[in-house]
């Protein structure tokens, strides 16, 4: 993606092995095929895949996609790292091996180039409702290869924010991009990082992002690992925690960063991507490949992928008490209903937005931007909760920009109770309907919108909202 060529050399230049050498060393087993488990406590499971799949079977397209070629669409060359396979769906690199995993294979051919693979869920809303928590979790052994062989060799897990997918990941990294676990050159090991804000510099230093640097992983070319990142929005600041084995080795917290940042690059849906990459800046970093050493046909292999997620809750309160209970206007107006359509032109109040004829229709609001708002009075929720909204949208945004749409209740100053993610929908007047994850609310509230990009071009129109059971 866009600008990720030189991401992490800074960091990991500064890495020595000495470091690793007398770092954790994990415990792993040899079996090569478990179960998915079941869902932490308090949490659902909302997606797995555990590959059982008949030998030499490719993937369940239903779950996943195959990325082809060297780069998105539109996107940056060389998939924006520098690397140098081309990605395929060919069962040669992408394939069941009927012992319940997922083979990821590079080969190099006669001429010396090489092929891969690289996939993605087709889902792209695995998110944290606010006050909850998402958990995104693979058992992965790493290609076993190291040493000279080794070179080049770059197997990945990781997660991009959902509004890459539609501009080809253009508008990295303020969108979001969370790596599970990388490993390079069979150094047995692997890193973590959270790469956000703007593409050169900026809060999060990219391109090296914000990481954990090199932690050790004894065996992890030998065995099976379990790699996990739990995204945890019911305490106070967020925390964004990664997982070896169920042992929590490097923390982000949300007051890491301004809150801009934070929410852009996080406070949405997400895809998840597994790869095994050759060569690219994160390899040049450790010696480079891959070179005429480097073994071919050595595969990474996952033995499931699962997604978990608690429900919205309340937020974990400050520890100190307020010495006056906050007031909040109570709303005025007709009551409308949660679960009808609430059509966007029908605000009570707004900041920056304009109304203009709907080609479905009536009117919607539209030229919205960063920092815009629409305010609702008296939105009844009744007593059985909510599940969900959908909210009719539409985006000619150009290259690169994208933002978040974000539900608050009777404060815009109030954390969210629910957001996704938006970028270019093929027009200002080419319309979709999008879910977002929202808090269990009842009673009768102001309803905000509000409206976050990372970048001050309008980036969506909205012509109705409508919230679910």
């Amino acid at each position: 993606m866009a600008s990720r060529s030189r991401r992490r050399l800074r960091v990991a230049l500064a890495v020595s092995t000495a470091a690793i050498a007398v770092a954790a060393t994990a415990v792993f087993t040899m079996d090569a095929n478990a179960a998915v488990p079941s869902a932490p406590a308090g949490m659902t499971t909302v997606f797995s895949d555990d590959f059982t799949g008949a030998a030499g079977t490719g993937l369940n397209t239903a779950n996943w996609l195959y990325d082809i070629g060297t780069s998105y669409p539109g996107g940056a060359a060389n998939w924006g790292t520098g690397e140098v396979e081309t990605m395929t769906n060919s069962t040669a690199n992408v394939y069941q091996d009927g012992g319940g995993n997922l083979v990821i294979k590079p080969i190099r051919d006669g001429a010396g180039n090489w092929t891969s693979g690289r996939v993605e869920t087709q889902r792209t809303d695995f998110a944290a409702p606010a006050g909850g928590k998402l958990r995104m979790e693979a058992r992965i052994q790493q290609p076993n290869v190291s040493g000279a062989a080794a070179a080049g060799y770059w197997p990945a897990f990781w997660a991009l924010g959902a509004a890459a997918r539609p501009v080809g990941a253009t508008n990295w990294p303020s969108i979001g991009e969370v790596d599970i676990m990388e490993d390079i050159n069979g150094r047995s090991s692997v890193f973590s990082t959270l790469h956000c804000g703007t593409a050169s510099g900026g809060p999060c230093n990219e391109t090296t992002g914000l990481g954990s640097g090199e932690h050790a992983c004894s065996g992890c070319q030998t065995g099976f690992h379990t790699y996990a990142v739990e995204y945890d929005r019911s305490v106070s600041p967020e925390q964004l925690r990664f997982y070896l084995d169920g042992s929590n080795y490097f923390t982000l917290n949300s007051s890491q960063l301004d809150a801009t940042t934070w929410n852009n690059a996080l406070h949405h849906g997400f895809f998840m991507i597994l790869n095994v990459a050759m060569g690219g800046g994160f390899p040049a970093a450790f010696g480079g490949g891959p070179t005429s050493a480097t073994q071919s046909g050595v595969p990474m292999l996952v033995d499931y992928v699962a997604v978990y997620q608690s429900s919205g809750g309340t937020t974990t309160p400050p520890t100190t008490t307020p010495t006056t209970a906050p007031t909040t206007t109570p709303p005025t107006g007709t009551t409308r209903d949660a679960f009808s359509r609430i059509e966007a032109e029908s605000y009570n109040a707004q900041s920056g937005t304009t109304t203009e004829t709907c080609s479905e229709g009536g009117q919607d609001v539209g030229y919205i931007a960063n920092g815009d708002w629409l305010q609702f009075n008296n939105v009844n929720f009744g007593t059985g909760g909510v599940k969900d909204f959908l909210a009719r949208v539409a985006s000619g945004a150009g290259s690169g920009v994208s933002g978040l749409v974000e539900v608050r209740i009777d404060s815009r100053s109030n954390a969210p109770i629910g957001s996704f993610a938006l970028a270019n929908t093929g027009g200002w007047q080419t319309w979709t309907s999008i879910p977002g994850n929202v808090s269990s609310v009842t009673g009768t509230h102001t309803v905000y919108l509000t409206f976050s990009s990372g970048q001050p071009a309008d980036f969506v129109n909205v012509n109705w909202i409508q919230f679910r059971k």
